[in-house]
């Protein structure tokens, strides 16, 4: 939708954009001097859990995601809503109630926002980070040799999509919620104490998309471990069931060309690679040399991290 647009704002005329349309990424980066750049981003959907203050941690958790994919710390937020007038205030007053106090657990400001009339509920954020300008992640940068290191589960967008057809089970709901709602922002300082050469968050377009957009600005190929991806509770046992939302077919049109499946797997299971994820976690490229580090890393603060495929040379995913 913003390819039109690239010309417009080019790093020629505009030096200090170190992150936007002509090298898209997961938010974008402009330097304000050499010690501090601001990343920008907004996110914002309708629901995906029934809890509103649930709804509301969960798309701040999401909207916040992006800053840390780049690095950065979250310091200024705005609302972003749109809500039915019938709607119930003591409701629309949970789902700010989840979205702020996410955003104050991440040490950052909810400063106001803007609201409009909508047939559904819409909640999301704008969200203000700062990082060292020459300490910005981005997709692109990840070498031949590196790991590709994941840090929250895959299969939520599963477990949602059976909570919509009433079919998901209570425990699975938890633990799915648990996961959209925790942060990312610890994930993003343990890697960022060894330093990554590439990042992304998984979200929409599910953990082959995200990877392709890595391997395309790379340059290179991913590679990943099947038998070493994990997935939340009852995810997989969804996708045997052939439960998966309409975006898992999406992707698979857009990025299956790029993907090169070595192993026997099912139809079900490869789909379930291009299921979309909300408020995923981090997949990071990290030099082999510190991969030990940063595993022990996790492992001291008791944080989940996971070892899911490397990067070679060549184009492309593969999974294997």
């Amino acid at each position: 939708m913003l390819r039109p647009l690239v010309g417009m704002f080019t790093a020629e005329q505009y030096p200090d954009l170190l992150v936007g349309l002509e090298v898209s990424d997961d938010a974008a980066v402009y330097r304000i001097n050499d010690e501090v750049a601001v990343v920008q981003t907004v996110d914002f959907f309708t629901p995906i859990v029934d809890d509103p203050y649930d709804y509301g941690a969960i798309a701040a958790a999401n909207a916040m995601s992006d800053v840390y994919a780049m690095g950065g710390e979250v310091t200024l937020a705005l609302n972003v809503c749109g809500f039915p007038p019938e709607l119930p205030a003591e409701v629309v007053g949970e789902i700010l109630r989840g979205g702020a106090e996410k955003v104050a657990e991440a040490g950052g400001v909810l400063a106001g926002g803007h609201t409009i009339d909508a047939k559904e509920p819409t909640y999301g954020l704008t969200v203000m980070g700062l990082v060292h300008p020459d300490r910005v992640w981005t997709k692109g940068g990840a070498r031949p040799g590196d790991a590709l290191v994941l840090t929250k589960p895959l299969g939520v967008g599963m477990v949602t999509t059976a909570l919509k057809g009433d079919v998901a089970e209570p425990a699975h709901i938890a633990e799915a919620v648990e996961s959209m709602e925790r942060l990312n922002r610890d994930a993003a300082r343990l890697i960022g104490r060894m330093g990554a050469n590439a990042c992304t968050d998984i979200t929409g377009f599910a953990l082959l998309g995200h990877a392709y957009e890595m391997s395309q600005k790379g340059g290179v190929r991913l590679r990943f471990f099947f038998d070493e991806i994990p997935y939340v509770s009852g995810a997989v046992g969804y996708a045997e069931d052939n439960l998966f939302p309409g975006g898992s077919h999406n992707n698979q049109r857009a990025y299956d060309l790029h993907v090169d499946f070595t192993l026997g797997l099912s139809e079900e299971m490869q789909l379930l690679l291009f299921t979309p994820e909300t408020s995923g976690g981090l997949l990071a490229a990290v030099s082999p040399t510190r991969l030990d580090a940063l595993l022990d890393l996790f492992t001291e603060g008791d944080h989940p991290c996971w070892v899911v495929g490397e990067v070679a040379e060549g184009e492309g995913i593969e999974v294997s």
